[in-house]
């Protein structure tokens, strides 16, 4: 099965066709992210859903958003089926989501700051809770989330990895040329594809058609288990 490849802050309908021509898997839509370089409102947010579904891409919701009774109108008015749960949203967010609506996908977000990640201790927890899916990302120095561009250390990953027993994603400063820096952790048994935002764009911070077609090349190698 090949690793998946997730782009993140689509927000126009030439985006969605230029990651589907790329073969990207999924595309993150941000609502509920204040300030954020992509935010949608939910008319927009729809549409854009729309025709990532007819594009074959799945759509996922971004959000910060931290309760269940926030996220669930919007998830019903766009007709979504997957969401992102960024932020420090509690387990009881995503038992709450999942009692609602059970074949609801949830990825929730382990963030790394300095080596560590504060839902260390919650990760069995939101699995109980019914997390489908974790993607691992990197926190800056002020406590800036999302889109940081900043790396995640290698071994750092795959302590966390060995607490996980779902399939994640990793963020954080992914690129194409960084593929081969990280077969140790797209090697383990849980990886199941990149997140990638910063890395997709040009220098214009546009989503770059060749960028993500480099992306998409350098991720080829099937993971050796995880869900689909």
């Amino acid at each position: 099965m090949t690793p998946w490849v997730k782009i993140c802050g689509a927000t126009r309908p030439a985006d969605i066709d230029l990651l589907a021509a790329a073969g990207v898997d999924l595309v993150g839509l941000w609502h509920g992210v204040p300030g954020g370089h992509a935010e949608l409102g939910v008319g927009a947010l729809a549409a854009l859903v729309h025709a990532a579904a007819s594009a074959g891409l799945r759509p996922v919701l971004v959000t910060l958003q931290s309760t269940a009774a926030a996220i669930r109108p919007v998830l019903s008015a766009a007709r979504l089926g997957w969401v992102q749960l960024h932020g420090y949203q509690p387990p009881g967010t995503v038992h709450a989501l999942k009692t609602a609506d059970e074949s609801l996908r949830v990825i929730k977000v382990l963030h790394v700051r300095a080596g560590d990640c504060p839902e260390r201790a919650l990760i069995g927890a939101y699995e109980r809770a019914g997390a489908d899916y974790f993607l691992l990302d990197s926190v800056t120095e002020h406590g800036g989330l999302g889109s940081t561009a900043r790396p995640l250390d290698v071994p750092v990953v795959l302590a966390l990895a060995e607490r996980i027993s779902r399939p994640f994603l990793l963020a954080g400063g992914i690129t194409a040329d960084r593929a081969g820096q990280l077969r140790e952790i797209s090697g383990h048994p849980c990886f199941r594809g990149v997140d990638v935002d910063t890395g997709a764009r040009d220098s214009n911070a546009h989503l770059d058609p060749t960028r993500i077609a480099e992306i998409r090349r350098a991720w080829p190698t099937p993971p050796t288990g995880g869900t689909a």
